[in-house]
């Protein structure tokens, strides 16, 4: 994977800010009632998205390393990867755009390992300093999410550990303005990543990026 690539995780990343509203926006917002009213609440929020971007880098890091291992010992394993992660983004814009929603399986799927997850991120309620916001971030950063998945068949497919947490962290930095602005409480971005024509553009721009990954894998 090139430099190209960590920019495509990235605009994926800042384009999935859609479904970043949808999906975290009320945790982030709920944040904000367990944050010292004394001191900036712009630190506690980075504070928290930065432990939720580790934990992106660290099961980029994972995949890649699986991936890595497939390559070496299945053949065809590279084409099989990279053909996956040009369907699990034509998915994902499908799901971004409301065409198709069957991403909500995998994300039901992993609701029930999350189950054991959450219990312990209230264990750092209410946040103290910016410093115990980091740990509750880092957990949350497992909450099933298709477009966390859909991100991951990239790292699958990056050849490398070290590359694959790349793709994971860049990604992880394109959700960050999104996330950001919601919990600045800036409801005019907010409600402009919701429109209706943004959501269709966002997965129309997509669902042709995603065609073309197909056919460079099937060539």
């Amino acid at each position: 994977m090139d430099q190209i690539s960590y920019l495509s995780a990235f605009l994926i990343g800042l384009a999935g800010g859609v479904h970043c509203v949808g999906m975290c926006g009320g945790i982030v917002s709920a944040l904000r009632m367990v944050t010292p009213k004394d001191k900036p609440a712009l630190l506690f929020t980075l504070a928290y998205n930065s432990g939720r971007i580790v934990s992106y880098t660290l099961a980029g890091a994972i995949t890649g390393a699986l991936g890595k291992i497939a390559t070496d010992f299945v053949p065809l394993a590279n084409y099989v990867l990279s053909l996956l992660s040009g369907v699990m983004l034509f998915l994902l814009a499908c799901y971004l755009g409301k065409w198709w929603t069957g991403l909500t399986a995998l994300e039901s799927a992993g609701k029930h390992l999350f189950k054991y997850v959450q219990p312990i991120s209230k264990r750092f309620l209410p946040f103290k300093t910016p410093l115990s916001a980091i740990p509750y971030g880092f957990l949350w950063g497992w909450l099933p999410c298709g477009l966390v998945y859909s991100t991951l068949t990239w790292s699958l497919a990056a050849g490398s550990a070290i590359q694959g947490a790349g793709i994971m962290f860049f990604f992880g930095l394109g959700t960050l303005p999104t996330l950001l602005a919601v919990g600045a409480g800036s409801q005019y971005i907010v409600r402009g990543f919701r429109h209706i024509i943004v959501r269709q553009g966002i997965a129309s721009a997509m669902a042709l990026y995603a065609a073309y990954l197909i056919y460079s894998a099937l060539s």
